[in-house]
């Protein structure tokens, strides 16, 4: 039958858990490590108490994707200290190399929105390697378009980008597969 040729693709999007910090830092560095010609800058950050912290913030949310037992994709965001109650910042967003154009960061960007429309969120705000080309063209594709208040300095890598999250939670927005 031709139902047992489909391959159904089992995932959950949900809260990273604590105990999981050390599978969400392995992830984050793998997926960094693609947009660094010459490998990642050794700036002194303790990445897995990083993502420990991130994790267990009472402001923040660490969403996750769990595809076949393992961690596919993560997502940071709060709203950072000083800026607007309606405004949020992605700090982090990365899907596991070997799993990309599989639909993940798309299901995994759906969420992030969803949970900021239910947070009463208007506007979201990143900032992404200048080049992150592929990165920017999947940002670009979901919506997110370079923020006029924030112009990238000259000497600056990255760009700043801004979302403007709209409607309703609906559990989807629609868009290409990364």
């Amino acid at each position: 039958m031709i139902e047992d040729r489909v391959n159904h693709v089992r995932r959950v999007i949900r809260t990273a858990l604590p105990a999981e910090a050390a599978a969400v830092a392995d992830l984050h560095a793998r997926a960094r490590a693609t947009y660094y010609p010459d490998g990642m800058p050794q700036d002194g950050t303790d990445w897995l108490a990083a993502w420990r912290s991130a994790i267990e913030r009472p402001d923040g949310h660490v969403l996750c994707v769990v595809q076949d037992g393992r961690i596919a994709g993560i997502a940071s965001f709060r709203t950072t200290e000083g800026a607007p109650g309606d405004t949020v910042k992605l700090y982090q967003f990365h899907v596991d190399p070997d799993r990309w154009r599989a639909g993940i960061g798309t299901e995994l960007h759906a969420a992030c929105v969803e949970e900021w429309q239910a947070d009463g969120k208007r506007t979201a705000t990143l900032d992404v390697h200048a080049d992150n080309l592929r990165a920017q063209a999947f940002y670009a594709r979901l919506g997110w378009v370079p923020d006029p208040e924030n112009p990238p300095a000259e000497d600056d890598h990255h760009l700043c980008l801004r979302y403007a999250v709209t409607g309703t939670a609906t559990g989807s927005v629609p868009g290409p597969r990364p």
